[in-house]
């Protein structure tokens, strides 16, 4: 199919803080002609990006699975296939992914999914970059080197916060590390639409000369074995291990083909994308079902596998066999058997574990006084820390709900839409490295009335 023929889907990404909602809501609020179907993607378990998106007829829909660029390709191919079903309301797509995405696996799966590769082509990937704080974010972030570099157009933003002389240099640092991109500047987003959409600049050969990998997909499972089985009962049996739940995919007629192994893969990255069915140990596994094997308690756990016919069944493991000790026994004879072929999946993607997300909701109002207080102690001692904070708030006395960002120590907001009828509430999160929840949370509950 020709990619004229395709929708055309434009990747927004940048660092937290960049500026990504504010250039979002600029796109839709111009008269372009375009009808334009949004994906956010939320790094935590509380999603907040729509309710900061103006009012537009866009659709709007939000993955709040956590990183877009591990976990949640299979969840965004099925995001993607739903809009399919709608394609008479849409001619184009924004995908925003959250502020700590590596770009490239978002990029993959328009290559990888033939599906997907058939219905709709990437037009291009514009990476916001906070000329005020990107500096201190390439020193301690592989996300922010990684977003620059898949650039076909970086927006250098908040060019009023740095001099001319600090822009000039910065704009050699990017032309540095991508010499193929586009550079604007910005204030608040305000660039031209034309710079950021439509663009046909995406390039899977330049793709591959910047990450030789680049079509190596990363997956939310990291071991396969494959084994061959008689029909009757088995055992699955696990020891403790890092983690006190496991979830795992059952494949009941793998191959053991390198090609086998990998279209199975792609397979069971939709099927992680599902909720996952806990299991406690004793009951038996489902085949071609995301499954959670719960193991809370101490000692080995066993689970039980039902097999009708002669098998070669795959498992897909969220953690590799050694780490659990993993048995397959079969309950006539207790007889363990071995896996004929096994497959480690190395996802060269990993977050800092020292970086996480708080998210707050309250109901009520908050008294302003406490919360400007509360506020300017925590981003004078946790300032650096704070990557990005976001969110809206019920102050009382106001009619109007109050929204803020802020980056570092940098915090802006604003009166938004009336409260109405709507109950009121607040709903704040904050992104960072080895930030205190508790205390964080305790500091803002003493702020409401």
């Amino acid at each position: 199919m020709e990619t004229q023929q395709r929708v055309p889907v434009t990747i927004l990404t940048g660092f937290l803080g960049s500026g990504k909602t504010t250039l979002l809501n600029r796109i839709l609020s111009e008269e372009h002609g375009k009808r334009i179907a949004v994906i956010e993607n939320e790094y935590g378990e509380v999603g907040i990006d729509q309710a900061l998106v103006i009012d537009a007829e866009e659709e709007i829909f939000e993955m709040s699975n956590g990183c877009i660029c591990c976990t949640v390709r299979g969840d965004l191919i099925r995001v993607l296939g739903n809009l399919m079903k709608r394609r008479d309301k849409f001619d184009y797509v924004l995908v925003e992914t959250t502020g700590l995405a590596d770009p490239g696996p978002v990029a993959q799966t328009f290559f990888m999914d033939d599906e997907i590769g058939s219905e709709f082509a990437l037009d291009g990937i514009v990476t916001l970059v906070d000329a005020a704080h990107i500096n201190q974010q390439l020193g301690r972030s592989d996300e922010s080197t990684e977003q620059i570099a898949f650039a076909d157009v970086l927006v250098l933003n908040k060019t009023d916060l740095v001099n001319g002389e600090g822009l000039d240099g910065l704009e050699s640092r990017l032309r540095d590390m991508n010499r193929m991109a586009k550079i604007v500047r910005s204030e608040k987003a305000n660039v031209p639409v034309e710079t950021v959409l439509n663009l046909g600049a995406f390039n899977l050969d330049q793709a591959l000369e910047r990450r030789p990998t680049f079509l190596e997909p990363e997956y939310p499972f990291e071991w396969t074995g494959v084994y061959s089985l008689e029909p009757g009962r088995y055992e699955l049996s696990l020891a403790e291990g890092p983690d006190p739940s496991m979830s795992l995919v059952v494949v009941t007629d793998q191959g053991k083909e390198d090609e086998a192994l990998r279209q199975s893969a792609e397979w069971c990255v939709r099927r992680y994308a599902e909720p996952a069915e806990n299991l406690n140990p004793g009951e038996t596994i489902p085949a071609g079902q995301h499954v959670n094997l719960l193991l809370e308690a101490s000692g080995r756990k066993s689970f039980m596998l039902e097999i009708e016919s002669h098998a070669q069944l795959g498992l897909y493991t969220q953690h590799t066999a050694e780490e659990f000790d993993i048995k397959l026994i079969r309950e006539e004879n207790k007889q363990e058997i071995p896996f004929e072929v096994e497959r480690t999946w190395v996802a060269q993607h990993e977050h800092d574990d020292e970086v996480g997300s708080i998210a707050i909701e309250r109901d009520g109002d908050v008294d302003n006084e406490k919360l400007n207080k509360w506020l300017g102690k925590l981003l004078s001692e946790r300032g650096v820390d704070i990557f990005r904070m976001k969110g809206f708030i019920s102050i009382a006395g106001e009619s109007r709900r109050f929204v803020f960002q802020g980056v570092h120590m940098l915090f802006d907001g604003q009166p938004d839409r009336p409260w109405g009828d709507t109950p009121r509430r607040n709903q704040l999160i904050f992104i960072g490295r080895n930030l205190d929840e508790e205390d964080m949370r305790k500091g803002f509950d003493e702020c409401l009335v």
